[in-house]
């Protein structure tokens, strides 16, 4: 199994019940698509380990979820806190100007005029809109170690280069 291509979409998490179930925790968009992303793995002492759904429903506030051969609460709360990868390969291709969180990470960030504010590191989700992270570069000229930088396309964010893993903005690198 090639791991190069897993990315995690969702968190398993405290046990539900006597029977095995799990709370859920989806990092999709619409967190019922977690369930249409086949097979789950898990890294689990190290080791990756293919976990397969049985069923699913909504409960209260929550999703939960019956993985295969977890029969217990016991056997339940040994997978609490694991994370749930999936093959990248196996996400919908997207709309022309829409990203997936992975592609933009490790993009470099340069502004119209080009100055070169550092490299995506990470990306928040704040309700109104994604923020990039930018880590700066060691000689950055206004002394920043990290930018937090809006995703809001065509107010700052000018143009997405998936190719050359660039971003260019219109940030005040100041700022």
């Amino acid at each position: 199994m090639n791991t190069e291509n897993l990315i995690i979409v969702g968190k398993l998490g405290s046990s539900y019940g006597i029977r095995g179930w799990l709370r859920v925790f989806s990092f999709t968009e619409d967190p019922d698509s977690l369930f249409d992303y086949k097979p789950w793995y898990i890294l689990r002492a190290g080791k990756w380990q293919e976990v397969e759904v049985e069923s699913f429903k909504p409960h209260n506030q929550d999703t939960i979820v019956k993985l295969k051969g977890i029969d217990d609460r016991d056997e339940a709360n040994l997978l609490t806190n694991y994370e749930i990868y999936v093959n990248a390969q196996d996400l919908p291709d997207l709309d022309e100007g829409d990203f997936y969180w992975k592609d933009l990470i490790g993009c470099k960030v340069v502004t119209i005029n080009g100055y070169d504010l550092g490299q995506v590191t990470d990306l928040m989700e704040t309700g109104s809109n994604d923020v990039l992270v930018v880590k700066a570069n060691l000689k950055d000229a206004f002394g920043a170690k990290e930018r937090l930088i809006p995703f809001v396309e065509e107010q700052f964010i000018k143009y997405v280069d998936l190719s050359a893993k660039q971003i260019t903005v219109d940030w005040d690198p100041a700022f």
